[in-house]
């Protein structure tokens, strides 16, 4: 009889639920929100189906990365809501009138331009390592295996990299 693979991932969070939080913190730059994802992640892992998994560990902070993209999404879907509630208010308000293009009015258009700016000016700020290696992940698409392969560094290298631009990055833009 096969043990409860639900039990057993339990264990591997617990196991793991400190480098969970140090990873999703990094990526959301906000601890309250990488709790928040942490125990979404501990109520699945309570109603998970039972199935044979190779890589409890990789399974976890796959698991984490689904949670935090998936709240990524649906804030971005909340956000796009908003503006459309928000545009079609201001257009009643403004007589009915509707704007002739979809594209953004001249003050999108102008705060696109500065956030444009100040995230070229933080790229440019960051370390050697750091700025390339973001680059070549964000920006030309590779996978951290192939930007380590480029750079001649290792995964965990490439990490650590992405981890210190991630925080340069989120400095430059919050300040």
């Amino acid at each position: 009889m096969q043990p409860d693979s639900s039990q057993g991932l339990e264990a591997l969070y617990r196991i793991h639920r400190a480098a969970l939080l140090r990873t999703l913190v990094a990526r959301t730059g906000d601890a309250g929100e990488a709790e928040d994802i942490l125990q979404e992640m501990w109520i699945r892992l309570r109603h998970a189906s039972t199935f044979p998994i190779a890589n409890g560990r990789a399974y976890l902070f796959r698991m984490a990365q689904n949670l935090l993209l998936d709240r990524l999404r649906e804030k971005q879907r909340r956000m796009r809501r908003e503006r459309i509630w928000l545009d079609n208010l201001a257009g009643d308000a403004g007589g009915g009138s509707e704007r002739a293009d979809g594209g953004p009015n001249a003050e999108e258009a102008m705060l696109d331009r500065e956030e444009a700016a100040r995230l070229a000016s933080a790229l440019a700020t960051l370390p050697d390592g750091a700025r390339r290696a973001f680059e070549l992940h964000k920006i030309e698409g590779l996978s951290h295996a192939e930007v380590a392969m480029r750079l001649g560094i290792s995964r965990s290298g490439v990490e650590k990299h992405m981890a210190v631009a991630m925080k340069y990055l989120r400095r430059a833009l919050l300040d």
